[in-house]
């Protein structure tokens, strides 16, 4: 397995999905289907199982650019549903690619059926290699992302179920957003730094601050009301209302972490 070191705080997402226990059930346990929704898998492979008393073996890969991927294997085993149909699907991780940060690791998904829908939860930690840096490099960045990243993909899981919402066009509207995000940002603060030192071009940079730092819907409006207060009379301040409409609206239908629930530590319900 390589150098281990100590593993750190748990990754812990929730969220609610109003959809059928059934089609969340397919759609996380297929491994076609798995691997088209969650960002940190790039492909996802059952292997021959001859017994079906002994867990699932798998195989999994995620590309990580410039051609480069990293490779593991792993095992899972569903139980069958327990009190009030509620259901879970245990994880074991590991990797030999030389390229892996995480060594080893466990977790494990529970699907409770709720009023309206299925609250979807999971919970996994693994260990590092590399000794103290890759401690380091993991608290640092790898776990935030890791935690980030479950996150975002449940909620494009969730758009796909209650939405009808493809996961790749969930990512292409994604890219799209961002794209639209940054261009108003930088639009705000060129018009705020090259304008004169007066209050609209303060105003200017607060927008375009404000689109970079807050990731919510509320910041399009916040952003276009400074923008418009800041903009030269009518064309720019039409301008910065009609991209902040566009963005509030289309960032509905966009996954986002922030619709779950994260928690690092160990699980508190």
């Amino acid at each position: 397995m390589g150098q281990e070191g100590t593993a750190a705080m748990g990754i812990y997402i929730e969220i609610l999905i109003r959809g059928q226990m059934e089609t969340l059930w397919q759609r996380t346990q297929a491994p076609e289907l798995h691997q088209r929704w969650d960002l940190r898998f790039s492909s996802i492979t059952y292997l021959p199982r001859p017994d079906p008393a002994l867990p699932q073996r798998f195989r999994y890969a995620t590309r990580i650019g410039f051609g480069l991927a990293i490779s593991g294997e792993g095992e899972t085993r569903a139980a069958l549903p327990g009190a009030r149909g509620a259901r879970t699907s245990a994880l074991r991780f590991w990797s030999a690619d030389p390229k892996s940060l995480i060594s080893v690791g466990s977790g494990y998904w529970k699907y409770t059926p709720e009023a309206g829908g299925v609250r979807f939860v999971t919970r996994y930690d693994y260990q590092t290699r590399f000794g103290r840096p890759g401690r380091w490099l993991d608290r640092a960045v790898f776990r935030p992302l890791m935690g980030w990243g479950t996150a975002w993909s449940f909620d494009r899981l969730r758009l796909w179920i209650e939405e009808g919402v493809d996961p790749s066009v969930a990512l292409r509207r994604s890219l799209l957003h961002a794209l639209v995000r940054l261009g108003a940002a930088a639009a705000g603060l060129a018009g705020g730094l090259s304008g004169p030192p007066a209050l609209g071009g303060a105003l200017q940079l607060a927008a375009g601050a404000i689109l970079i730092a807050w990731p919510s819907r509320r910041a399009w409006l916040a952003a276009a009301l400074l923008a418009a207060l800041g903009a030269p009379p009518w064309p720019g301040a039409v301008g910065a209302l009609a991209l902040a409409a566009v963005g509030w609206r289309s960032q509905r239908t966009i996954p986002s972490a922030r619709r779950c629930r994260r928690n690092y530590r160990e699980e508190q319900r």
